[in-house]
C-alpha cells in the first residue's frame, strides 16, 4: 500500500532470499510525520493487517528528515477527561498491545528525531536500532501532559524507574548513544536503515516459532516476574517440539552441523 494524504503510511511485504516474508511499515506523513488522527488511524489499520496475516518479521521506519516530531496537539484540544481516557485506551488496544503481541520479531529503525507517540511505539517493539543522528524524547510536559501510550512504564522496564522519571519529567531530548548506555536503544549504526533491514531479514530467516516463544516468556516476566515466566516456560517451550522447524533443525544439526537448518514454520 502506498502512502497518501488519507493513509499516510505504507505497508509493504516482500520475501528474503530464503523465501521468508518480511513486512515494512513506513511512516510517510509530510516533513514532520506528525501523529494526527489520520496517522493514528493508518497505523491502527496497518497493525490490524499485520495481526490478521503475520509475516515472519516486521520493520517500522520512517521517511523524511525525522521519524516523527510527535503528536499534532490539535488532537488534544477540547478533550474532557473521559474522552482523553478513551483515546489512550483505544491507542493501547489498537497499537501498543497488538504490536507487542505479533508472533514475530518487530524492529524499529530511528534515523532522526523520534518524539512522543513515535518513541512510545518504538518502545513497544522488540528491538530498537538508531542512527548516530537519531534523538529521542517524551516531551509531553510542554503541554502539561505525561506520556500516555506506555512510554514511562516501558522506559522503566528497559532503563530503570529513575531514568524513566528523569527522561519524562525533564522533557529533554536524548541522543542515541545515551539511550544505548541506558539500555533503551539496542545499537547505533551509521546506516540504520540498511542495518535494520539486514537484521529483519536475518530474523525472518530464523525460527519464528521460537522467537514467538521468547516473546511469550519475556511478556510473562514483564507481567508477573521470574516465577511467572518460569511457570509458563515449560508449556511455551515444550510446544516447539511439535513444530517442523524444531524437528528439521535438530535433524540438520545432527546430520550436517549447526547453522544449516532452513525454517519455514509460522
Amino acid at each position: 500500500m502506498t502512502a497518501s494524504e488519507s493513509h499516510p503510511t505504507r505497508l509493504e511485504r516482500s520475501t528474503t532470499a530464503a523465501g521468508a516474508e518480511v513486512a515494512v511499515l513506513t511512516f510517510a506523513h509530510g516533513p514532520l510525520n506528525l501523529f494526527d488522527r489520520a496517522m493514528f488511524d493508518a497505523v491502527i489499520a496497518d497493525i490490524a493487517a499485520l495481526t490478521a496475516a503475520p509475516p515472519r518479521a516486521v520493520l517500522l521506519r520512517a521517511e523524511g528528515k525525522v521519524n516523527s516530531a510527535g503528536v499534532d496537539v490539535h488532537l488534544f484540544d477540547g478533550l474532557d477527561p473521559e474522552q482523553a481516557a478513551d483515546l489512550w485506551r483505544d491507542l493501547f488496544a489498537q497499537i501498543c498491545h497488538p504490536l507487542e503481541a505479533l508472533p514475530c520479531p518487530v524492529v524499529y529503525a530511528a534515523h532522526g528525531l523520534t518524539l512522543t507517540a513515535a518513541f512510545e511505539i518504538s518502545l513497544a517493539c522488540d528491538i530498537i536500532l538508531a542512527s548516530t543522528k537519531a534523538k529521542f524524547g517524551l516531551v509531553e510536559t510542554v503541554v502539561g501532559l505525561t506520556p500516555s501510550m506506555g512510554g514511562p512504564q516501558r522506559l522503566a522496564e528497559r532503563a530503570g524507574s529513575g531514568r524513566a522519571r528523569e527522561l519524562v519529567m525533564t522533557g529533554d531530548v536524548y541522543d542515541a548513544s545515551t539511550l544505548v548506555s541506558w539500555g533503551v536503544v539496542n545499537a547505533v549504526h551509521d546506516d540504520v536503515d540498511a542495518a535494520a533491514r539486514a537484521l529483519v531479514n536475518r530474523l525472518a530467516d530464523g525460527p519464528t516459532r521460537a522467537h514467538h516463544a521468547t516473546k511469550q516468556i519475556v511478556e510473562a516476566w514483564r507481567s508477573g516476574g521470574i516465577a511467572h515466566a518460569d511457570a509458563v516456560t515449560p508449556v511455551v517451550s515444550g510446544a516447539l517440539f511439535d513444530t517442523d522447524d524444531l524437528r528439521g533443525a535438530v535433524r540438520s544439526f545432527l546430520d550436517v552441523g549447526p547453522g544449516k537448518a532452513v525454517y519455514a514454520g509460522q
